[in-house]
Formats: C-alpha cells, structure tokens, sequence
C-alpha cells in the first residue's frame, strides 16, 4: 500500500491536483495578505479593525452612518479613511485632488457597474439579462434626453393633471397630504407619460405597480445580501416579490407592446403617428432573446425603478423645505408667472426659471439621498496620489454629505437657501441642476453621472413650477421641516409626514 505522502506512488491525476489545490491556496493566501496589509494602512473610523471585532463598527454604522462618515471626513479631510459595514469595508475619498483621481480611474479599475450589481443584488432581482445587457441606459442617454422638448407638453399635462387628483382642497380649507406618497404618484405618472404614454400612464393598478415594484427591489436585494453568496439564488427566487411583479408588469405592459409591434409592422419604421416613448424605443434597440413582451416589459419597469426612487425622494425634500419656508414661495410664483406669461409652457422656458432650479439644487445639496454616492468597487488594485492602494474587492465611495456641507466649498452650508444658484441668465453651467461636480455629487460625477438626470430635472423643475402657482403650503408643525429618515448610509425624506395644500390665495 502507498503511503499518503509518498508522491511517486502516488497517481499522476492525483498528484496534479494536490498541486493545483496548493497553488490555488497559496494565491488565495497571497490575495488575501495583501488586501489585509492595504487595508491596514488605511486608518478606520467606528472601531477597532480586528477580525470580528470590526463588528463593532459595523454595527454603529448601521445606526449612525452621517455621523461617523462626518466623523472621517473632518478628521482625515483631503484623505481616505474605512468604515466597516456587516459584509464589507467601505473606504471614503475626501478632497478635490483625490475626488478627481477617484472619478477618472479607469472602469476595468474601479467599477460602477459591478459596485451597482453588488449593492442591487441584480443578478437575483431583475434578473442576468439586465446584468449583462444595459442597452436602456443609453436608450435614457440618448433617445429620452433628445426629446424632452418633444415630451414636455405632455409631461406638463400629465403633472396638472396629477396633481389636481391627489391633492383636492375645497374652497380656501387647507387639506392634509401625506407628502412622499402623493409625490410618488405624480413623479410616477409624469414619467410614465414619457414612457408608454396615455392611458396607461393614468391607470391606478399600473401606477401602484411601478411604484410597487421600487419597494420589491430595494428590499429585496437587503434580504439577498445578508445571505451567503452560494445562497443568493436560492433566496432571490423565494424570497422575494419580484417575479410577480413582473407578471403583473407583462399584463399591463403585453397588450400595449403587442399593438405597438403590430403598428409598426404595417406602418413600416418610419410612420407619422408613431409614438416618440420608451415602449418604441425599446422594440427598435432590442435584439436577439431580448424581442419578448417579458424582457420589454421588464426594462419598462427597471426604468421606472430609477426613475420614481430618486425623483419622489428628491421632489419630496423640496416640497419641505417650501413649505417649511414659505418666504420662498412668492420669489419663485413671481419667477414663474413672468416667464410663462411671456413666453408659455415649454421646456425653453422652463430652462429660464432660474429660482426653480436653484431651489431644487439646494434642496438636493442639503439632503441628498445619503451620507455617500459614486459607489465604485475595485477589481483591480487602484493607488491614490497620497499612496493609498484599494485592493480588489473593496468599495470606494464619495463622502457626500459631508462635502455638501463644508464651509469650503459652501459659504453657511448648514442654511437652507432656495436662491443660492440663482445666478443670472448666461452665468457658468456648473450652478443648473444638472451639472455635477467633484463638491457636488447628488447625481454623481464624471461619466457615470446619472443618465436620466436631465429627464429627471424636466420632471420636478415642471411638478415645482405648477405647484408655486397653483398652491399655498405650509408644514402641520408650521415652520418645521420634519427629520429625515436614516438607515445605514441611506437617508430619505419621513414617510408620514404630511402637508398642507389650499388653492392659492390670489
């Protein structure tokens, strides 16, 4: 009999593998070595950074996330530093220098897409086909953003119209909304309006479904992640609303998208009446398996996704603080009555209200939707200017909060002010909504920026301009915007509070 050891007795077969399994051990090893010794350079803010013990600061970051990336950001400005979360270290870039390395570093390097897979837990939620083909992306980049003029009449119609349904005040009596739902339905109906058009765009069951189907994914792609990765699939096909919300989106969707195909077939690529929205958009770009009523309908539904999440959250921190601040109401209603008179509705002179604008960039600058954005994961080791190297594996991020509230940046950036880029026609673009910059990172920054931020900008700048027309508000607390609501790095506007609208009192 051969001894266990004795490798010349041994069969080749086995003897290869006992070396291949080596070889793989000694690298995982190494790998392994070197993201610890990168990682120990980087100082941590929580707790200790000990295995296990890291746990600690896990823990108070899922309680207290602004304070501790405050806490980083003052202590180590201009530099990085790591927070340790229950499944990963997150290390957070401060600084202009090393903002701008971070934002330039090659996407093979530090990616967005892998950290957004990750964090969506895509895969599992909607799915490999969304995974590995974005071809929507630039369908928004593209297609949606050239025509927002073309879209803005019915936008605008569809935001009256909203609007005159969820908020219904009689006579001069104020009326109490509930804030984020009331707003969720307006942002979801006037994007919907761009995206498959009347009537569906109106229809209730459809309306809740999108909005619906945000709440599926966020949650379920938490539950996913605390679960080993070998588990994931298991958990996401269990687990998880998203499968039926998808069905439900196939039977408000299908009939739409079949008329649409058969339209098209008989009218040929370029007829007159042909509708200029996403449905179209789609059929024309897709190829191969994803020409189905399934895979369309479910890209009309990861749009919505992007689109309902952040710009109801976005909308609803606004209507707070105007309602909060009702000194801002008459320097905005003016702004808007003198360019519509002038000029009508339109998406030129939407582009003129400057004080609208202002306020709704202001609003995202105080509040954001969280403590850190420009999520990015490395696969690659990636060395900063300062000699931090981030191993493979790690989240890099933006300290956003933190950034949007540094006095060096922002003269008081503790004080809400709605006119703070107000500037005149023709000053600098990096004061619009919708520019970015390395101090100002709602939408992100750099090539990853959000594409659908210039959809998104049309849709509030619209919901902000009808509403300072139409309406007086102010909060129930009169003068008190209500707190924010935090989970971990996250933070959105309270989901109870409520806000009084009446007719405006001319």
């Amino acid at each position: 009999m051969a001894h266990p050891f004795n490798l010349v007795e041994t069969p080749l077969s086995l003897t290869y593998g006992i070396v291949f399994a080596a070889l793989i051990l000694l690298y995982v090893a190494k790998i392994s070595s070197f993201k610890q010794r990168c990682l120990d350079r980087i100082p941590t803010i929580g707790g200790p950074s000990y295995p296990v013990f890291s746990y600690i600061g896990a823990f108070r970051f899922v309680r207290g996330a602004k304070a501790l990336v405050q806490q980083g950001y003052s202590r180590y400005r201009g530099g990085v530093f790591k927070i340790a979360r229950p499944d990963r270290w997150l290390v957070v870039v401060t600084g202009s220098k090393l903002m701008e390395e971070f934002r330039t570093a090659p996407d093979d390097v530090l990616s967005f897409v892998e950290a957004t897979n990750d964090t969506l837990a895509i895969s599992y939620t909607l799915g490999p086909n969304i995974r590995e083909n974005e071809y929507h992306i630039g369908i928004i980049r593209g297609q949606l953003t050239r025509n927002l003029g073309y879209a803005f009449d019915g936008m605008h119609d569809e935001v009256v119209a909203a609007f005159g349904d969820e908020i219904r005040p009689q006579g001069n009596e104020w009326v109490a909304v509930p804030a984020l739902d009331a707003m969720s339905v307006v942002v979801c109906r006037a994007s919907n309006r761009a995206f498959v058009g009347l009537p569906l765009c109106r229809k209730r069951e459809y309306v809740d479904l999108c909005i619906g189907f945000t709440i599926d994914v966020a949650l379920g792609a938490f539950i996913i992640n605390m679960f080993p990765t070998f588990l994931r699939p298991l958990v996401g096909s269990i687990l998880t609303r998203v499968p039926k919300a998808i069905k439900k989106g196939v039977e408000h969707l299908g009939p739409v998208i079949e008329d649409r195909i058969e339209k098209m077939q008989e009218n040929g690529k370029d007829w007159a009446q042909k509708p200029k929205d996403m449905i179209t958009w789609l059929i024309e770009e897709a190829q191969g398996e994803e020409r189905s009523v399934r895979n369309w309908a479910l890209r009309i539904l990861t749009v919505n996704f992007a689109a309902i999440h952040t710009s109801s959250t976005s909308f609803t921190h606004a209507l707070f603080h105007l309602a909060a601040n009702p000194q801002f109401i008459q320097p905005l209603r003016e702004e808007v009555e003198d360019i519509v008179n002038k000029e009508g509705w339109s998406r030129a002179s939407l582009q003129k209200m400057r004080r609208i604008d202002s306020f709704l960039k202001e609003s995202m600058r105080y509040n954001g939707m969280g403590c850190l954005s420009m999520t990015r994961k490395a696969l690659k080791p990636f060395t900063f200017s300062d000699g931090t190297v981030i191993p493979p594996g790690v989240y890099v991020n933006a300290a956003q909060t933190a950034t949007h509230h540094d006095e060096e940046y922002y003269a008081d950036p503790d004080v809400f002010d709605g006119l703070r880029f107000a500037e005149e026609e023709g000053q600098n673009m990096k004061h619009h909504l919708i520019s970015t910059a390395n101090d100002y990172v709602p939408f992100g920054h750099g090539k990853h920026a959000c594409p659908g931020r210039f959809f998104a900008a049309n849709t509030m700048k619209t919901m902000l301009a009808h509403l300072v027309l139409t309406y007086d508000v102010k909060m129930e607390n009169e003068g008190v915007r209500p707190p924010d609501r935090w989970f971990g790095p996250a933070s959105g506007p309270n989901a109870t509070a409520k806000v009084l609208f009446r007719k405006r009192q001319l």
